[in-house]
């Protein structure tokens, strides 16, 4: 049986009997965090790890780090802090628009603005979530930016 691309098939055996049992599962969603704080990030992936269609698979501290780990990763997700060291969040998000399309950027901010606003989607970013914002949230921002299969 075909299934499609957002669909993962996961066998899992059962230790009882012996058999194999399929089990049809959702693809989860792919997450890169960047953030110049560590704590930040750490933060993030303990609770993203919760949600059982979220995985974090990588992180970095810089635009740089971020730019090179997405070409490399290829996530759904960039959770993408908006004040990065050098060329910023909102400069790393205009390259990530065009070297990683088929990633969507999710901003995180302590400057909840209409002009922060305004740069973000303008680089490409698909939501601006205020770090002050409940997680639950950012969950659905994740969820309601990530791509729906490949």
């Amino acid at each position: 049986m075909d299934f499609p691309p957002s669909v993962v098939v996961l066998k899992t055996a059962r230790r009882h009997t012996g058999l194999m049992e399929s089990e049809v599962r959702p693809r989860a969603i792919t997450v890169l965090l960047v953030d110049d704080e560590a704590g930040v990030r750490r933060g993030l992936r303990m609770r993203l790890s919760r949600e059982p269609d979220l995985v974090v698979i990588g992180e970095a501290c810089d635009g740089q780090q971020a730019l090179s780990l997405a070409e490399t990763l290829r996530p759904d997700i960039v959770l993408l802090d908006v004040a990065l060291p050098g060329e910023g969040g909102i400069g790393t998000a205009a390259v990530l628009k065009t070297t990683v399309p088929s990633s969507a950027v999710v901003m995180l901010t302590l400057y909840d603005d209409t002009a922060t606003r305004a740069r973000a989607t303008a680089a490409g970013a698909r939501t601006l979530i205020g770090k002050h914002e409940p997680i639950p949230r950012l969950l659905e921002a994740i969820r309601a930016a990530a791509p729906l299969g490949d």
